[in-house]
Formats: structure tokens, sequence, C-alpha cells
């Protein structure tokens, strides 16, 4: 009866949309894994990308849509792994993620370095560093302040995190002041996870999706169809929220017009690894989900951010990770939210 249910929420949702659709764009020059997306000034930059070894590759692609063309930029000062970005006064913003280690073998060391990086100079600063050392957080802009939220941490006596060893998620939420570079601890996420998609709508950060315990599909963790709403002006969390129809993590998204969007991401259990291509919508007003039009292509760890009337989602990889075989795809489609 659930999956009947399911299927007749899906269809419904599908007959409400009108003229909405997904438009092929001009393909990622470098296809990879685990890039993150974020928008400034009209055009859509693309971040980071993983080479096998979990070598990271610094990509930074500026898109501009008024061309349809992908522009290639200098290298990110610290090519790093699932960092967060957010934009802000045109600027846009980095926080944690992962470097290999030194020596030894392979393996995920989370770190607390900040950046801004400036699209129209195309440079990096170096900010002061977060207070605490994550990968695959997430950072969002409420007014003249940046939010660092979540991700996964070491355990105890590990430098850093694999699937093999023992290592959580951090609740941890960081606030970052740009007029005096300065960080400060604000009240933590009542759910501790990484590999989540964060959007602000009406001055809150609404946090959704991602994975409890470590930080890999392939073991230690379980996705969550949760959301979580954060209002900076209280320091306070909301009570649970609506769950989404399909528990995911490592998609990607963004907000229009006080609706948070979210596509692609992974999914492992014992009988079955997939990606995701369904498109959900949560509108905090009706504190409900609906299903839109789904991505032409399943991925994860793709690039995502709004820009104009359009979703963007860039690149990725098709087959869930963990399998030791990479299926990059260069696909960059867009979901038009409205007609223009």
């Amino acid at each position: 009866m659930r999956v009947f249910t399911f299927l007749i929420l899906f269809v419904l949702s599908f007959s409400s949309l009108g003229q909405s659709k997904w438009v092929k764009l001009a393909p990622f020059p470098e296809p990879a894994e685990e890039l993150l997306g974020a928008s400034a000034s009209g055009k859509l930059y693309a971040f980071c990308g993983l080479a096998p070894g979990w070598k990271p590759m610094g990509l930074v692609y500026e898109y501009d849509p008024a061309s349809d063309k992908w522009t290639k930029k200098k290298p990110m000062a610290l090519p790093s792994h699932h960092v967060s970005f957010t934009e802000h006064n045109g600027k846009i913003y980095a926080f944690g993620g992962f470097v290999l280690p030194q020596s030894g073998p392979a393996a995920w060391v989370p770190i607390d370095n900040a950046w801004e990086y400036d699209p129209a100079a195309d440079s990096w600063r170096a900010l002061a560093p977060m207070p605490t050392k994550r990968g695959s957080p997430v950072a969002a802009a409420v007014g003249d302040k940046i939010y660092v939220i979540g991700g996964a941490v070491t355990g105890p006596g590990q430098a850093a995190v694999h699937p093999q060893r023992p290592h959580s998620s951090t609740g941890a939420v960081e606030e970052y002041d740009p007029a005096t570079n300065s960080w400060r601890t604000r009240a933590s996420m009542p759910t501790p996870r990484n590999h989540m998609v964060g959007g602000v709508i009406g001055g809150k950060i609404y946090v959704a999706s991602g994975r409890v315990g470590g930080a890999f599909i392939s073991g230690g963790s379980s996705n969550v169809g949760l959301i979580e709403a954060y209002d900076p002006a209280a320091d306070s969390w909301s009570q649970p929220l609506a769950r989404m129809g399909q528990a995911r993590s490592a998609g990607a998204g963004g907000v229009y017009k006080g609706r948070l969007y979210i596509t692609g991401g992974e999914y492992q259990d014992p009988g079955m690894m997939a990606t995701f291509r369904s498109l959900e919508a949560y509108d905090p007003a009706a504190n409900a989900w609906q299903f839109l039009p789904p991505m032409p292509v399943s991925r994860h760890g793709l690039a995502g951010a709004v820009v104009g009337n359009r979703l963007h989602m860039v690149s990725g990889d098709v087959q869930s990770a963990g399998t030791g075989v990479h299926v990059h795809s260069d696909s960059h489609d867009a979901f038009e939210l409205e007609a223009k």
C-alpha cells in the first residue's frame, strides 16, 4: 500500500507542473564526481572534483548562461574535496573539506580551512580557520553572517576518516563574520549528519537529506530524509518537519522563490547500489514536499545551483561510490523553475 500511495503522489505531482521541464545545456568540460556548485552575479561556478585514489582535482569552472559556455579558471588555492560553498555580496566562500594524508595510505583528512573566492578577479584569499575540522558540511549566508553546519569528523585517536575506521558526523554550527574575520559557536543541529543540502528561506537555514554516522555511503552510514530549520536570530532549531519522499545523500539543490529544491544523490544497501534522478521541492509555508519531473541522468556528487529561473545540475557520477567503477557524466541539465 505504501508503494502504491507513493506512486499516486508521484503522478499527481507531475500532473500539476504545467510547462516546467529540464533542458540540456553545454556539457561540463572535465567530467568528475564530488563537484560542488555556487552562483554569483548571474553566473554558475563548479568547484572541486575527485580523481581516483581520492586525489583532489581543485577544479574551478565558470558557466555563463548568456553564451552557454564554460570557462576554466585558476585552480583552488588548496585542492580539496567535499568543501562547502556559499555566496555572499558577490564573493564565494569555501569552508572545510578533506585532503590526502601527507604520507601513508589514502584517506580523507578533515581540514578547517576557510577561503574567499573573488569571481571578478579569479583570486583566492585565506580566512581565519574554522573552529572545527570537518568535511561535507553545509554553508549558508543569512544577513551579514555565514553559517557552517554539520559534516564528518574523525573518531578518537584518528587523523583521517576511512570506511574501515571509526568516525562520525557532527552537528556543529559555527558562525563566520566576514567583517571581522572571526568565528563563534552557535546551537548545534539536532541530527548530526554530512552530505546534505541546505538553503535559506525567510531568514532561516533549511538543511535536508544527508547521511548519519560515517562519511561513506559504502559503510557505517545511512541516508535520512530529514529537514531541520535553523533560525540564526534566535539561535535555535525547529521541531521535526515533513520528511522527504526519498531519503538520499550526496545530492545537490538550490532555493528559488521560497522553495528548496533537491535532486541527485545515492543510496546503498546489501541488495542495491543506486543513484537518484528524482527532483523534490520543499515549501516551508505548507511544510510539504512535492515531486517534480526527474532529472534526465541520475547521478551523485554533482554541482548544483540556481541561476536566474533555472536549477542547474552539472556532471557527477552515474554510479554510487565504492563500486570500483566510475562513470562520470558530462551532463549539464537545468530545470526551468518557471517560464520567462
